[in-house]
């Protein structure tokens, strides 16, 4: 049997990590031919004491012919390559977003809102990886930016090592950093991609492959293909030194229309910026048709998450209805290899709707 190879969360992709033999499952070589750094585990999936011991290693062995800086950041290949899983239930996570009103923190869309849950039954975002392991059998979650506590080494430390105690881990983080990839306004642009760095960063510090930012709208623009290019083209390579995908999802129907993001992504032009399909946004906003056509041209262009709901609300509180057998034969004929996150998104309490939606994006993969 051959070698199996693995990526280092958080280093070059031209990494590349070989089984080891030590006690703990790891060890460090350096390559003289090549110069190449060969590891023996996934950093991201160390707990938080091996990995403290890991990178003491690293730089012990490293000192006098390596500077770390260097080899944390150095030149990435062509793409990711994230090992998805295969087994159906495992393919699914939950997202934090229909939930903020049970997380500690949120203070509504007006940010002086207090939530309308009792705070008995709200919990810690850091504690959701395992909340939701309990309620739904599903060990993958989405967390979303507004409802993060903190985004200090401390707290987030924590955050990785309550995730890693409930056998979870975080595949996405959805980032409303509130800043216009396309405005005219070139300060404007500059907040976006210093926001969007910020939570690359953050994923990093959780082991997270990828996030999905929130392509906002501009007080002097209308959106702008070229300014966006632009913008995302410095966060996609950005993220490609940090072993980040960057997915754009189509979310709000002006700054995210499905066929906007779609000319971004290819005029970009990186395989470290993709599309995250969602399966009711654009329906809240048009036809069936139009559903359809922007679910087949964003699954092209999608890698590593899609959001599953079965249905949406709009502005005017009118409800639509999700086809999702037509959504998943749409994501099937496109290959979609990533994770299915399960985004309910109606008034109410959303346990129950989220455990139904589980149960049947386990049914369509299987």
């Amino acid at each position: 049997m051959g070698s199996q190879s693995y990526r280092l969360r958080g280093l070059p992709s031209s990494t590349t990590a070989f089984p080891g033999s030590s006690p703990n499952g790891f060890s460090l070589v350096l390559a003289d031919v090549s110069s190449a750094v060969t590891l023996s585990v996934t950093l991201s999936r160390m707990s938080a004491s091996n990995r403290r011991q890991f990178l003491g290693q690293c730089a012990g062995v490293a000192a006098g012919a390596w500077l770390w800086p260097t080899f944390a950041y150095g030149t990435a290949t062509a793409g990711p390559s994230e090992n998805f899983p295969t087994d159906p239930r495992q393919r699914v996570a939950v997202a934090a977003y229909p939930f903020r009103e049970f997380i500690v923190g949120w203070k509504g869309w007006d940010g002086k809102t207090p939530s309308t849950v009792p705070l008995s039954q709200q919990l810690e975002l850091k504690d959701f990886a395992a909340h939701v392991a309990e309620k739904f059998k599903v060990h993958h979650i989405e967390p979303w930016s507004p409802v993060f506590s903190s985004t200090d080494a401390k707290y987030l430390e924590q955050f990785r090592a309550a995730v890693e105690r409930a056998h979870s881990s975080v595949v996405d983080i959805a980032v409303d950093q509130g800043h216009s990839q396309y405005a005219f306004d070139k300060a404007e642009r500059e907040k976006a991609v210093t926001g969007s760095m910020r939570w690359i960063d953050v994923c990093v510090a959780l082991g997270s492959p990828s996030i999905r930012t929130h392509v906002d709208g501009a007080k002097d623009s209308k959106p702008d293909v070229g300014r966006a290019v632009d913008t995302l083209a410095r966060v996609a390579e950005y993220a490609a030194k940090k072993n980040v995908v960057v997915h754009l999802e189509n979310d709000n129907p002006v700054s995210e229309d499905p066929f906007f993001i779609v000319q971004i992504i290819e005029k970009v032009n990186s395989a470290w910026l993709r599309a995250l399909p969602d399966f009711g946004n654009s329906l809240a906003a048009h036809d069936e048709e139009f559903q359809n056509r922007a679910m087949e041209a964003m699954f092209a262009h999608a890698y590593g998450i899609c959001h599953v709901k079965d249905g949406e609300v709009d502005d005017h509180g009118r409800a639509s209805h999700v086809d999702l057998a037509k959504a998943f034969q749409i994501l099937t004929k496109h290959g979609f290899k990533g994770y299915c996150s399960i985004e309910y998104d109606a008034p109410g309490d959303p346990y129950k709707p989220t455990a139904e939606l589980v149960e049947k994006t386990v049914k369509f993969l299987s």
